[in-house]
């Protein structure tokens, strides 16, 4: 029986972005592709001129992944790159986490935060993420720490703490202009995702619910608890009418991400955890939310600009 070969034949789309326009930095990525001999170059597409370029390839190494990252360490380049079939690269559907993905910040920690209790909360938070605790056992039990906090002080928390990341809003206006649809699924909670969902742009969100008295939280949270299955769940449910999860986009950062990231067609880890980024298709760690466009293949004469403050 003949070994398998270790070329694929089929055309993969590489898709280069650097974090900032530089004319020399984006030599250097042409020159990777044209001075690497086993690849085969077959087009090459400028998305953004000094700054993002999409190249055609056929014969893939399997190990490219791992020496373009190589490459960039010796060279020094700050850009973010996905390797991906070249069909079906433009999606339906847009599925993203909220929290460190779509807004900078954890909301959960800054409550605990506003409660005085952020040192023992945010450790829980980082841990979860890493996907060492349980999800939904770590999320009633920091929600209970939160018991008496004001409902001001969500209100606060919202105006004061909570920052759009940058290309949030472009990203949802450029996906919903090629008519895909956009929708939050947050293992956080649905009096944030409700108001980043209208500052963004979304049609839908889903979160987990607070419990309150209608002055202060009651430190108990709605069930069942939105977490990793749920997520998965959500992408499943939301991309049944626009052809499957292989039409979807999902973007996210930590471990109850795992399964929506790696369900979907194109599964994105944002500055994600370990755990998260080693099992995504690709990963934005130096670039923003906009790179998740030019992955699909988006020039930036088709991107959507909305004014904001906040990006």
């Amino acid at each position: 029986m003949p070994k398998p070969n270790s070329h694929t034949e089929d055309k993969k789309s590489l898709t280069f972005v650097l974090n900032q326009k530089n004319e020399n930095s984006f030599r250097l990525l042409a020159s990777f592709c044209v001075e690497t001999p086993d690849i085969n170059v077959e087009n090459v597409n400028i998305l953004s001129k000094d700054k993002a370029v999409d190249v055609i390839i056929t014969n893939a190494p399997k190990n490219l992944r791992t020496r373009i990252d190589k490459a960039f360490k010796g060279k020094k380049l700050k850009a973010d790159f996905c390797l991906q079939p070249i069909e079906n690269r433009k999606k339906a559907l847009l599925i993203c986490d909220m929290d460190s993905t779509l807004i900078g910040q954890e909301c959960i920690d800054e409550l605990a935060d506003f409660a005085g209790v952020k040192d023992r909360v945010s450790v829980i938070t980082e841990r979860a993420m890493r996907g060492e605790l349980d999800f939904e056992k770590a999320l009633i039990g920091r929600v209970k720490l939160l018991k008496g906090l004001s409902l001001k002080a969500l209100n606060d928390c919202y105006n004061e703490r909570i920052n759009l990341n940058v290309g949030a809003k472009t990203l949802a206006a450029s996906m919903k202009a090629s008519g895909a649809k956009t929708v939050i699924v947050s293992g956080g909670f649905t009096y944030f995702t409700d108001r980043i969902a209208k500052a963004v742009g979304f049609d839908v969100h889903q979160a987990n619910t607070l419990h309150d008295d209608g002055k202060t939280l009651l430190g108990t949270v709605g069930m069942p608890i939105l977490g990793r299955d749920a997520k998965k769940k959500a992408l499943e449910q939301h991309s049944m009418s626009l052809g499957g999860p292989s039409h979807a986009l999902a973007i996210g950062d930590g471990a109850n991400d795992l399964s929506m990231i790696t369900s979907s067609g194109l599964g994105i880890a944002y500055k994600a955890k370990p755990i998260v980024a080693d099992a995504a298709h690709c990963a934005i760690n130096h670039t923003d939310l906009t790179t998740a466009l030019y992955f699909q293949g988006y020039s930036e004469e088709e991107f959507v600009y909305v004014s904001s403050s906040s990006e």
